[in-house]
């Protein structure tokens, strides 16, 4: 009894203690208002009365229990543990460990929909690869290219592409093989019973994966042997063959095409190095249907000049040869290569340095009148004398690639061009055809490989097809003759893509020329011209290779200031006079 009135008594004191030191809070503001000067309102009233009523509610309110003490949950009323991790509740009280985890998604997800997307919601490294690529898109996508990229993004979960046409088949096949997923299990995607053509264009892209992060038991290397038979086996009546980096494809597999696929004509194999000589022999002779074109590169310890004259021996019927960088073969292959007697499409890139010029110019002689491309990469030693026999023997030329070589004279090029009887030219090629001699920057006295005098004469005579042109590196094409050629006046009505880049003189108002002389330009590559400052590109063009170019913010169709104007306007910019 006397226990419960002590406890009763304390009750008391404490009470009184806490209604003393509220008044006396209530007091000191009173004075501080009072000592201010102010006038107190009906709703300043009401704030002092809630403060109060939460300053009460304080002193009374119970203590967060610590970690390690019971309590219970905030939203669910579950009882749990309390712990130093334990999320606080929108209230104030302690979450259990579900409740809380959902609280952090939450947050989470309205974070993720809060924050600001980039301009057009893709990252920077997609965009710049689609721009290497040649690809700009503006405004919504296509219906087609929304499919490709949603194929792509779940490649893993398609179990087969229907009865798609044979070019979205073989975009498809890009898209696996630049994000290096194509594989055995991904490999039937692309192969059907009633197919044509075949084109893989990495056989070994999670080879090269794997490669930069060190070898891994549990990764697949590249196509096996046993993709490359699954091929053959399921598509017996394939007749267009393309592997590129076909690593694994062995002595083992050529055997196996010949037994199963026996109606190919076009075989395209890159860095088949594991076939050896005497199996590309074999294969040449024993192979029943003629072959009406052999692609073959970076083939480095096999494949030699033996090979090149069984192709010429038993398949007359060749129509396309291209041999690139097949490192044991020598100039006898070339006299091999000028036996053939319907040969249309010549590619060579031989590395050996025994090749002469006139050997070159015997070639062209025997298969030239009938040649309807002609590509000549890293021949050093050819000289003038090739072009004139080109000027004279080649009358049905489209493509034209005559590549890295330091013999060429403007000279020489202003003669092929000059009168040639053959129709405009679509491609041509003539990248790294100059002088290269550092002790002398500025060059000879005669300008060495392709200058101002040759590039006039090349696009007075293929103005009105060309569609692709390369003159990267030409260094001693002058300002004045690019300003003559894309004086805006001009037209180029084909002219798709251009490569300008590291020819020095290059600046904005050549770049503004092509915009206006080529209204069908669709990509220009200008690495290392330096003296190009800000230009607006228009809509669906795409500059690689220049920093400061804007996005395209105008379409091409809009009326375009002539060529006085825009020098006019440039001039106090880039110096030049109109």
């Amino acid at each position: 009894m006397q226990a419960a009135e002590e406890a009763a008594e304390s009750s008391r004191r404490r009470r009184n203690t806490e209604r003393a030191a509220i008044e006396k809070i209530k007091k000191g503001k009173q004075a501080k208002k009072k000592a201010k000067g102010k006038k107190r309102g009906s709703d300043e009233d009401e704030s002092d009365e809630e403060y109060d009523d939460a300053l009460a509610a304080d002193m009374y309110r119970k203590a967060k229990p610590l970690p390690g003490q019971l309590d219970n949950c905030e939203t669910c009323s579950k009882r749990f543990t309390v712990t130093p991790y334990s999320k606080t509740g929108p209230e104030g009280g302690f979450l259990c460990t579900p409740c809380g985890k959902l609280q952090t998604a939450e947050e989470k997800k309205q974070e993720k929909n809060t924050t600001k997307k980039g301009p057009v919601g893709r990252k920077r490294r997609k965009v710049e690869s689609d721009r290497l690529d040649g690809l700009v898109t503006h405004g919504a996508k296509s219906l087609v290219d929304l499919c490709i990229d949603k194929i792509g993004q779940y490649h893993d979960s398609v179990e087969e592409l229907g009865d798609l046409p044979e070019k979205l088949v073989d975009r498809l096949s890009m898209v696996y093989s630049k994000k290096r997923v194509l594989k055995s299990k991904t490999l039937s995607l692309f192969v059907r019973p009633d197919m044509r053509a075949l084109t893989i264009h990495d056989a070994a892209c999670t080879c090269i994966c794997t490669a930069s992060i060190g070898y891994h038991a549990d990764l697949p290397l590249d196509l096996e042997v046993e993709d490359y038979e699954l091929v053959f086996s399921t598509a017996q009546n394939i007749e267009k063959i393309v592997f590129r980096n076909a690593c694994q494809f062995k002595d083992r597999t050529l055997l196996y095409m010949m037994e199963k696929a026996s109606k190919i004509k076009h075989l395209q194999l890159y860095g088949a190095n594991l076939v050896s000589t005497d199996m590309w022999i074999r294969f040449f002779q024993e192979y029943e249907p003629y072959l009406e074109a052999v692609q073959l590169a970076w083939l480095d310890a096999s494949f030699d000049d033996n090979a090149v004259e069984s192709i010429v021996v038993n398949h007359p019927s060749l129509q396309r040869l291209k041999l690139k960088r097949c490192r044991q073969i020598t100039s006898a292959a070339i006299e091999s290569i000028g036996r053939l007697p319907k040969l249309q499409h010549l590619s060579l890139q031989i590395t050996h340095q025994d090749v002469t010029s006139e050997l070159i110019v015997h070639l062209v002689e025997n298969v030239g009148s009938q040649l309807k491309t002609l590509s000549l990469e890293h021949f050093i030693e050819a000289d003038d004398e090739v072009l004139s026999t080109i000027h004279e023997q080649c009358q049905q030329l489209t493509k034209l690639r005559l590549s890295e070589n330091e013999c060429f004279t403007d000279s020489g090029f202003t003669a092929l061009f000059d009168g040639w009887s053959n129709p405009p030219l679509t491609f041509v090629d003539l990248n790294s055809t100059r002088d290269v001699d550092n002790g002398n920057p500025e060059g000879p006295e005669e300008a060495v490989g392709l200058a101002s005098s040759g590039f006039r004469a090349l696009m007075a005579h293929s103005a009105e097809k060309l569609a692709h042109l390369n003159i990267a590196s030409c260094r001693h094409i002058s300002l004045g003759a690019f300003m003559d050629v894309f004086d805006g006046r001009k037209k180029y009505p084909e002219l798709k893509e251009i490569n300008i880049s590291f020819c020095n003189a290059v600046d904005t108002v050549v770049i503004a020329g092509i915009f206006r002389s080529c209204p069908s330009i669709k990509k220009v590559v200008a690495f290392g011209c330096f003296n190009i400052a800000d230009i607006e590109v228009p809509a669906g063009v795409v500059v690689i290779g220049v920093p400061k170019a804007q996005e395209a913010i105008e379409q091409f169709g809009n009326a375009l200031m002539s060529m006085d104007e825009v020098m006019s306007a440039m001039g106090s910019v880039i110096g030049v006079t109109a």
